[in-house]
Parts: C-alpha cells; sequence; structure tokens
C-alpha cells in the first residue's frame, strides 16, 4: 500500500498513527494548513499552541502551500492548496486517506479521487446536537453528497458509525478505528510531580480531587461542574480547572470565596499525565454543540481514573459504563450531575480507585495500534 494522508496540521492524537502505519506501508501526509501551523493561534485557548512533543518524527510528509486570505482549520476557505491534486498524483498513491471534509482542498480531493483509487475518510461528528428543521433537511442532502465520495469511512465509535450510516454509508463501508490517546504514555508513574502539585495546591493526601481539564468554553460547560461542586458542599473534597477560555475570568471570580477550588493555565503534553494522576474524578460536563467525542476522557481512563461525562459527549456511549468507571449525566442539568457527583464522592477513595482500574482496562482497547491495524485492513470491512 502507498497511503496518502490528507489533513491540515500535525495533530497529537494522529500523528502516532501516521508513526505506526509508516512501518508497516509506505506513507506521506500532506499538511494542507502549511509549515504555519506548527505554532497556531488557538482562539478556544486563547494563545499560540504548540505542543511540547514531537508530532512529525517517524514518517514523511510534506507542507503544502496554503493561499488561504485566513488560513487555517477553523472555516471552509481556510485551507486552499493550487497545487494539492498535482503533489498528491506526483507520490503516485494506491489509497487516499482524508482527514475532514469541510475545507475547500480536502472536498477537491475527495471528488478528484472518487472512482480512481479508494477513498478513505475519517471524521468524528455525531448526530447528538442535531435538530429537525429546513436546515437540517438541506444539509442532510448535501452530507449525503459529500459522502458519495467516499468508498470507506473509519469510524472513532458507535455516535460517529450512527452519523456515517445516516448519511448514506454502508455497513460493508463502515471500518472500526477507535479515538485513542497515547495510553502508554500517559500510564507512566508521576508520583512524585502529583506530590508536589498537591503540595503547591495546598490539598492534603486524605482529599478527593475532582478535575476538569480543557477549554474554560460554553460548550464544555465548566459553569455547570463549579455551581454543582459549591451545591455539594462536601467536606476535604477540591476542584481543579485546568485550562484557558473565555469563561476563565468569570468562573474565577464565582470561585473566589471557595479556597478548595483552584486554577492552573493551559498545561502542554508532557504535564498531562501529572494533571490527571493527580484526581480522583475527572469530569466533562459538556453540553455541545460539538462535543464529538472528548480525547481528555481517553487521557483520564489511560489515568485510571474514573470519569463523570454527560450525555452530549460522543465517548460516552463507548467508554463510560454506569457505576462501573463512572457515570454519565443528563447535559445541562445541575440535579444530575450533583447527585452522581455525590455519589462518587460518598463511595470514598478505595471504590473511586476501583472504578479507575475498570476505566484502564475499558480503555486498553481504545488504542492506536487497533486504528493503524484497521486502516491498513479497511478492505476487510472490520465493523465493530
Amino acid at each position: 500500500m502507498r497511503l496518502a494522508i490528507i489533513t491540515t496540521h500535525p495533530i497529537q492524537y494522529y500523528a502516532p498513527v501516521f508513526k505506526q502505519l509508516a512501518r508497516q506501508v509506505d506513507v506521506k501526509v500532506f499538511y494542507t494548513w502549511g509549515e504555519a501551523s506548527i505554532a497556531k493561534h488557538d482562539p478556544g485557548f486563547g494563545k499560540t499552541i504548540q505542543w511540547d512533543i514531537d508530532l512529525l518524527d517517524g514518517y514523511d510528509y510534506q507542507w503544502l502551500n496554503n493561499t488561504a486570505a485566513d488560513p487555517g482549520s477553523h472555516h471552509f476557505n481556510g485551507i486552499v492548496n493550487p497545487d494539492i491534486i498535482d503533489s498528491i498524483e506526483a507520490w503516485q498513491p494506491d489509497t487516499i486517506l482524508v482527514y475532514g471534509w469541510a475545507y475547500k482542498s480536502h472536498l477537491q480531493v475527495l471528488r478528484h479521487f472518487k472512482n480512481k483509487l479508494p477513498v478513505l475518510f475519517r471524521g468524528d461528528s455525531i448526530l447528538l446536537d442535531e435538530k429537525p428543521g429546513l436546515k437540517n433537511m438541506i444539509r442532510s442532502l448535501y452530507l449525503k453528497w459529500v459522502y458519495k465520495h467516499v468508498d470507506y469511512a473509519l469510524y472513532t465509535g458507535l455516535n460517529n458509525r450512527a452519523y456515517f450510516k445516516k448519511y448514506g454509508l454502508q455497513n460493508k463501508q463502515l471500518v472500526f478505528a477507535p479515538h485513542a490517546v497515547d495510553n502508554d504514555r500517559f500510564a507512566i508513574t508521576r508520583d512524585k510531580e502529583v506530590a508536589y502539585l498537591k503540595q503547591q495546591l495546598n490539598i492534603n493526601a486524605d482529599s478527593l480531587l475532582i478535575l476538569f481539564a480543557g477549554k474554560l468554553e460554553y460548550k464544555k460547560d465548566p459553569a455547570l461542574l463549579l455551581k454543582s461542586f459549591i451545591n455539594l458542599g462536601a467536606a476535604n473534597v477540591h476542584l481543579l480547572f485546568v485550562g484557558n477560555g473565555v469563561l476563565s475570568s468569570q468562573l474565577k471570580q464565582q470561585a473566589n470565596a471557595y479556597p478548595n477550588i483552584h486554577f492552573m493555565d493551559f498545561q502542554n503534553q508532557t504535564y498531562m499525565p501529572v494533571i490527571y494522576q493527580a484526581c480522583d474524578i475527572f469530569c466533562l460536563p459538556s453540553k455541545g454543540p460539538g462535543e464529538t467525542w472528548g480525547l481528555a476522557v481517553n487521557e483520564a481512563m489511560a489515568c485510571g481514573k474514573p470519569v463523570l461525562v454527560s450525555d452530549k459527549v460522543g465517548c460516552a456511549a463507548d467508554l463510560v459504563k454506569n457505576n462501573i468507571n463512572g457515570y454519565i449525566h443528563k447535559a445541562a442539568s445541575v440535579t444530575d450531575i450533583t447527585e452522581k457527583l455525590a455519589s462518587m464522592v460518598s463511595s470514598g477513595k478505595f471504590a473511586l480507585a476501583q472504578m479507575g482500574k475498570n476505566s484502564k482496562q475499558i480503555i486498553e482497547q481504545w488504542n492506536f495500534t487497533i486504528q493503524a491495524n484497521n486502516i491498513i485492513n479497511y478492505k476487510n470491512g472490520r465493523n465493530q
């Protein structure tokens, strides 16, 4: 196989897959945003992000010239590569894999190579946020047209699979390629750093720590978790928000009177395992729209932590087993999240640790190796 991969920019959740693929087949990744994407401004975090792990090692890649007036992955016309077809054809692939269709050049690739080469597609859209109406009907017709240009869709989990089926793809076209993180890296014990972090936050060893890690934005609804925690009023329990975003000031103001609520700015990849390992419960209370998966849940589970997530989080259907490794709460319901948070807190450290072990066992099956192998063996239609 000579596999050409078309994606916007290096991402910590995809680069390890490219590296594994390159050990088994000929791979070339075409980065359509261009070389400027290495250090990009992330409006959600409100800062320029440059990851502190190597995302370009172990596979062949090419930066494409992006002539967009406003380059970036935040809109359709942010990815415009006049030479993309020529660049791909010059490499002479026998299979194409496109990550995301909602960019001018990516859609161009899908249309050009359909019926010329097998076209694989990777996206993680879901149906949880869909609303009935004329706009949705028009969008449905458009999506069915888009996916007619796809031979095989690499679905991330159950919700993503349902999405692809709704928009015209058949079972034989669906290949399970699980959303994954570097489980091994997150599982490496960082006890000394965890102890130092808790010391810095004035959290003693007997206390429980609830963690939210991500962008402090409306979609992820950190305000719901804050309100729930305050309502909980449990003794010797702490809440830590890690990240930046438009809600930072508002949340800090609301939490000002509570010394057991803590905030940390955005932390880079190499330190995040310490953050997760310090907590007893990880919470992602997103209300959407657009929480298509929630890879922070994978990361927390790889660190052996129980999880509390909303029913608007895409991964909930696959990764969260009620009363086994955590709970699913109703999105935007302060009553439901508080009840489930109270149940977890009252169960104590031992029970939470057992839930965490269950999390770790579940997430072992969601890994880069399975994803890479199923991409290579896509013709077998390895449907979950």
